[in-house]
């Protein structure tokens, strides 16, 4: 049913080592089959041991007490052997040894790529699928940041005085405009599209981020407070987490949900890349899908979810290019993604707006989330997606809308939600 190369199964490495390393190469990576093994003979060893204790234990109870009444020396005797086997027990099951290492070994490797996935070693050699308009001719073209701070309304200078860098202070029309594209996302998803609506926790605790896939790898790029809790880089977390430690019924699927939550990401791996306005921030609101399906619909799924992305954009006639994603731009827990970039008039070029990932049952795994089927249970496949990136749809829409006199147009699906106000000037 599931197909074992989704994620790392130790039997299916212990049945394929071969397959294994070469699934892994097309991400760069080093064989890890061997090592893998190793852990896990070790491992097994160690529970084997660990049961002819448990069953020796038991033994040994139930004849000192007979030795109690008959032989009080070989009572003694036992005693001393029963402690022994609970220092050994004690030293296996407390550290859980191999075990441990081989767990946190698998969890840090990456998801499998999916069969079509190409070759390539960063974004240079992702494929462009498909396009939707033109770019704009605009002459002497602005960037969101000259057209915000022209405004009156987009302000980085009193952020950075109360929060530091990479944070901004919306004022007015922007603010409301940010808002609106938001409840227009919400609405589309869960009138159009079936999504339902959800509003998640923000604060996590280890094992979500641990099923999803940002632990343990990516803990430098989160931020941790003081009590546990780790602030959320973006509501897949949650989402996917409903069905975390579950067995849903076969009818449960597909589950489709979205959020629209505030995200927070240490970016600690950008220093110096968008440095300047709104494309790269620690705080960033998006709108985000996830869809829950039985393992042989989630490649549908993935379209579908692209769709709806894409839908957005359209209906806000932005111009835009989606993006097959290659090996070594496909993120950890993703076995194939689309990327959706928006064309920037102030840049010159499309950036990404979306990005829409089929996991397979990677996640599945980690979290234990399966369904039940006629013949058992299974785990379900998970999908997650930008629908969009608020902050740099807001941006989209100022430099694809602005005019020669720094004013800019509503576009017309956005003006119910702004009002009826059809242009933002200062």
């Amino acid at each position: 049913m599931t197909n074992e190369n989704d994620m790392h199964d130790i039997k299916f490495i212990r049945e394929n080592p071969a397959a294994f390393d070469a699934a892994l190469a097309r991400r760069g990576l080093e064989p890890l089959a061997e090592k893998l093994l190793e852990l896990d003979k070790a491992s097994r060893g160690g529970k084997t041991e660990i049961q002819a204790l448990q069953a020796r234990r038991n033994e040994v109870a139930k004849a000192i007490g007979e030795a109690m009444r008959t032989d009080k020396a070989k009572a003694e005797a036992l005693k001393k052997e029963a402690g022994v086997i609970k220092a050994r027990l004690a030293a296996l099951e407390g550290g859980e040894g191999e075990s441990a290492e081989l767990t946190d070994a698998l969890m840090r490797i990456p998801n499998l790529l999916a069969e079509d996935v190409p070759a390539g070693a960063d974004e240079s050699a992702n494929i462009e699928l498909r396009t939707f308009g033109t770019p704009p001719a605009i002459a002497n073209a602005k960037d969101h940041v000259a057209l915000g701070e022209a405004l009156g309304m987009m302000d980085f200078e009193t952020a950075a005085a109360m929060s530091g860098s990479r944070f901004v202070l919306l004022t007015g029309p922007l603010a409301r405009l940010e808002r609106a594209l938001a409840q227009f996302m919400l609405d589309m998803h869960t009138t159009e599209f079936g999504y339902t609506e959800c509003n998640p926790p923000y604060l996590v605790k280890d094992n979500a981020l641990y099923g999803t896939g940002q632990l343990p790898k990516f803990a430098e790029d989160l931020f941790k407070t003081t009590t546990d809790h780790w602030l959320i880089p973006t509501a897949e977390v949650s989402l996917t987490n409903i069905v975390a430690d579950k067995i849903v019924e076969e009818t449960y699927l597909p589950r489709r949900f979205a959020a629209h939550t505030p995200c927070f990401r240490s970016e600690a791996g950008s220093a110096g890349r968008d440095t300047k306005g709104m494309i790269r921030q620690h705080q960033f609101s998006k709108v985000e899908l996830v869809s829950i399906t039985p393992p042989e619909s989630s490649e549908a799924e993935h379209e579908r979810m692209t769709g709806a992305a894409e839908a957005v954009l359209k209906r806000l006639g932005l111009p835009y290019r989606v993006m097959l994603l290659c090996a070594g731009d496909t993120g950890f827990s993703a076995r194939k993604t689309y990327d959706i970039e928006v064309w920037l008039p102030g840049q010159g070029t499309y950036r990404e707006i979306s990005s829409c990932s089929n996991c397979g049952d990677f996640q599945a795994r980690r979290m234990k989330a399966r369904y039940r089927t006629d013949k058992g249970t299974d785990f379900v496949h998970t999908l997650n997606g930008s629908a969009l990136a608020v902050g740099r749809t807001l941006i989209a829409v100022m430099e694809n809308y602005q005019q020669t006199d720094g004013s800019i147009i509503i576009p017309e699906a956005l003006q119910p939600y702004m009002g009826g106000l059809k242009h933002i000037v200062r």
